[in-house]
């Protein structure tokens, strides 16, 4: 498998993503997609994407928002996805409708060589919390815009604002040790969980206007599968995937019977409805 050029200090980003996680990512494609639905339409909502636009998707995945901003902007505008992720990218490339104006990049856009001023939006879903130098990346990204292009992104608000993180790895911490304590700027999901930190980001790379829209949420860690789906979703990708890796079976049952329990009183049917929340960030390129 190939793997993008990249800034140094990406490194271990893109090893990261190119390894089994990637795959892991990328074979869970159709249930994420359903998971985060709601948040790619908050995305396209507040992007304002129009017919003949042209958009860079960044830390694109698999292609759903992808194909979503392409839908947006056909017949005459083009969506490129950026990724470093070749697992995820060979899903995308799979996935994509052959008469959608889309088009997919291996490469780290920290220092990909976007042609200048050539992009009327930035947008990304979870894409851009994972940059070592977010600063430097987002300066990149900016020199892609048209003088006032638009950035429409969601990140993940802080830990205590996401049960749908925290209340299975909670329970799965009753049996196994806790992950490596992450700082505040590490790259990560909640790598942009501080609005002073994001304003101040945007603000090194060149944007103004930025506003940041708290969106509480419900999702399904189910997707419609029951508390057995849900305790599934989250042995197969996520931190409690990350803490159960190489531990013995009779703690990986212990701490399933304990997610299980941790999550029953979010079950609605075959739902299981867990609260999140997330940041949309809007701002333009100066």
């Amino acid at each position: 498998m190939d793997t993008p050029a990249s800034h140094e200090q990406n490194a271990d980003q893109v090893a990261y993503w190119n390894g089994p996680a990637g795959q892991r990512w990328a074979d869970r494609q159709t249930a994420q997609d359903i998971v985060l639905g709601p948040i790619a339409d908050l995305v396209i909502d507040r992007a304002k994407l129009k017919p003949g636009e042209r958009v860079i998707d960044v830390g694109c995945g698999s292609g759903a928002t992808t194909i979503a901003f392409a839908r947006e902007v056909a017949p005459s505008g083009h969506v490129l996805g950026v990724d470093i992720s070749g697992p995820m990218l060979e899903r995308a490339r799979q996935s994509a409708p052959k008469d959608l104006p889309v088009e997919f990049v291996l490469a780290d856009a920290t220092i990909h060589p976007f042609e200048p001023a050539s992009f009327d939006v930035l947008a990304s879903r979870f894409g851009v919390m994972f940059f070592a130098d977010p600063a430097l990346s987002f300066t990149n990204m900016r020199k892609a815009l048209r003088p006032a292009g638009r950035l429409a992104f969601a990140c993940w608000r802080e830990p205590r604002e996401n049960p749908f993180f925290m209340a299975p790895l909670m329970a799965a911490y009753k049996h196994v040790p806790k992950l490596p304590q992450m700082g505040p700027e590490d790259p990560g999901p909640f790598a942009f969980a501080s609005e002073a930190r994001v304003h101040r980001i945007l603000g090194e790379a060149g944007f103004t206007g930025i506003e940041m829209e708290a969106c509480p949420l419900l999702l399904d860690a189910a997707i419609g599968r029951g508390l057995d789906g849900a305790v599934q979703s989250a042995f197969e990708i996520g931190p409690v995937s990350r803490a159960l890796e190489g531990q013995p079976e009779e703690l990986r049952v212990a701490a399933a019977a304990s997610i299980r329990e941790a999550l029953t009183p979010f079950a609605k049917g075959d739902a299981v409805l867990l609260p999140a929340s997330v940041w949309i960030v809007t701002a333009r390129a100066s």
